[in-house]
C-alpha cells in the first residue's frame, strides 16, 4: 500500500429547486412552486458545512461551485450572506474559481451585477441549443435570444468567465442544424464551452417516453463536425465533453476528473474526502429531498451518509474520472491519490494497450482517439472482477462538464 497525500479541495453547493423539471433531466432537480425558502435553506447549508469541517482537515479551497437545479433562483443577496458563512468557516484561496450555474431564462436584468458582488466570478449558462424546436422539445423555458442577453448581461457585469452548455444528438437534429449552434455559441465568445450529447437516463420522462434521437452513425457524425468547428475557433478539448480557450479551463472539474477532493453540502449534494493519517478515502452524501433536508437542519440532525471506498475499487474510481482527459495522468498522481501502486493494474493496463483503446509515454497515460469513442468500454475494463457482473451493460457516468454533477454528482 502507497501511503496517500491530501489532493486539492473544492466545496460543492446544491441548490436544488428549478422552474420546470427538463424531461432529460435526472439530477436532483425539484419544481418549486412560490417564493423559495432562501433563508432556511442558506442556514441549513452552513450547518451542512461545520458538520463537514472536520472532514476538510483545515485544507484551502481552490474552487467552488454552486450547481442544481437552478442556483439562479436564488436572490444575490441570499448567495452574499451563504459565501460570508463560507468564509467565516473555510479559507477560501485568493484567485478561487466561483461558479454559479445559470438558466438564461431565469435572469432578471442587474442580477448578474449582483452575483460579482456577492464572490462569483464565473458563470456556466445552460444554453443546451440555439434552435426553438429543439429547446422546446427538451422543455427548456428560455428561446434562443435568451442565452446571447444573458451572456452581454454578465459581461457588462465583469464577469468574464463563463461556460456555455451545448447538447448534441437532440431529436431531429442534423449535422447543419448542430452546427449552427457551435457557430451561435462560437459568436458569443466563451472562454468555455461543454458539449455533451443528450442520453436517456432512467427514471426521466425520455427513459419512459423516448424521443426520436440521431442514430449511432449520425450522432458520430455530428459529434465530429462540431468538434472540428470548435478545433478551427481555436477552442482545445482538454477533457471528453469540455472545451476551452487557453487558460480558461473549468478548475473545479478538472478537480474531479484528477481525482481531488470536495465537500458536498445541499441536498443530496456528494462529496469524497481523503483521510491520509488513516489511508482512507470517503465518499459523503447528504439528505436527498429538499423538504426532508430543511427539517433535519431546524432539527439539528445529521444529513451525512459517509462510506469508505476500498482500496480494490479505487483503481476504477480514478480510471472513471483520470480517462476523461485527453492528456491522462501520470504514475505518481494515481499512486499517491489512491494509495494503490499502479503496478496493481499493469494488466488491465496491457490489455487495454492491446485493444489500442491506451497509450503510454514518458507522461504517462491517456486514452486514444479510438479509447475517447468508446470510453465507457476503456473505463469497464478497470472493474474489479466481482463488479464486473453487475455494471454489466450499464454506463459510468460521472458528473459532465459543467453539471455537477455539478453531477452533488462525481
Amino acid at each position: 500500500m502507497i501511503g496517500l497525500l491530501p489532493p486539492p479541495l473544492a466545496l460543492y453547493v446544491h441548490l436544488p429547486w428549478c422552474v420546470r423539471k427538463c424531461p432529460y433531466c435526472d439530477f436532483n432537480s425539484h419544481v418549486h412552486k412560490g417564493a423559495l425558502p432562501e433563508t432556511a435553506y442558506v442556514e441549513a447549508l452552513l450547518a451542512d458545512l461545520d458538520a463537514d469541517l472536520p472532514l476538510a482537515g483545515g485544507r484551502r479551497v481552490d474552487t467552488v461551485f454552486l450547481g442544481g437545479g437552478t442556483p439562479s433562483l436564488f436572490a444575490a443577496e441570499s448567495l452574499a450572506a451563504l459565501f460570508r458563512g463560507i468564509g467565516a468557516r473555510l479559507e477560501l484561496a485568493p484567485d478561487a474559481e466561483i461558479t454559479l450555474e445559470a438558466n438564461p431564462g431565469t435572469i432578471e436584468h442587474g442580477r448578474f451585477a449582483g452575483y460579482r458582488d456577492a464572490g462569483i466570478n464565473r458563470i456556466s449558462l445552460g444554453a443546451q441549443t440555439f434552435n426553438v424546436q429543439q429547446l422546446a422539445a427538451l422543455g427548456r423555458i428560455h428561446g434562443p435570444a435568451d442565452t446571447g442577453r444573458a451572456v452581454a448581461e454578465l459581461t457588462a457585469a465583469g464577469i468574464v468567465n463563463f461556460n456555455l452548455d451545448l447538447m448534441y444528438a437532440l431529436p431531429e437534429q442534423t449535422v447543419e442544424s448542430a452546427s449552427h449552434d457551435i457557430a451561435t455559441a462560437v459568436a458569443l465568445e466563451p472562454p468555455h464551452l461543454s458539449h455533451y450529447q443528450l442520453t436517456l437516463e432512467p427514471g426521466t420522462v425520455f427513459h419512459e417516453r423516448p424521443p426520436r434521437l440521431p442514430d449511432e452513425d449520425l450522432a458520430h457524425e455530428i459529434q465530429a463536425a462540431s468538434h472540428a468547428r470548435l478545433a478551427a475557433a481555436g477552442y482545445r478539448q482538454y477533457e471528453i465533453s469540455a472545451w476551452a480557450r487557453p487558460g480558461s479551463e473549468c478548475r473545479h472539474n478538472l478537480n474531479y476528473w484528477q481525482f481531488g477532493d470536495y465537500l458536498g453540502i445541499g441536498a443530496g449534494a456528494h462529496g469524497k474526502l481523503t483521510d491520509a493519517a488513516a489511508g482512507s478515502i470517503n465518499r459523503t452524501v447528504k439528505t436527498k429531498q429538499p423538504r426532508a433536508y430543511l427539517e433535519r437542519a431546524r432539527a439539528g440532525a445529521s444529513q451525512r451518509t459517509m462510506v469508505s471506498v476500498p482500496e480494490q475499487e479505487r483503481v476504477f474510481e480514478f480510471m472513471l474520472n483520470a480517462l476523461r482527459l485527453p492528456a491522462g495522468f501520470i504514475t505518481e498522481t494515481f499512486e499517491t491519490r489512491t494509495g494503490v501502486p499502479l503496478a496493481a493494474a499493469a494488466g488491465t493496463l496491457a490489455a487495454a494497450v492491446d485493444r489500442g483503446l491506451l497509450a503510454s509515454d514518458t507522461a504517462g497515460w491517456h486514452a486514444t482517439p479510438l479509447g475517447l469513442r468508446f470510453l465507457n468500454d476503456l473505463q469497464a475494463m478497470f472493474l474489479a472482477p466481482e463488479r464486473s457482473e453487475d455494471a454489466a451493460g450499464r454506463q459510468a457516468t460521472p458528473p459532465r462538464p459543467d453539471r455537477f454533477a455539478e453531477s452533488g454528482r462525481p
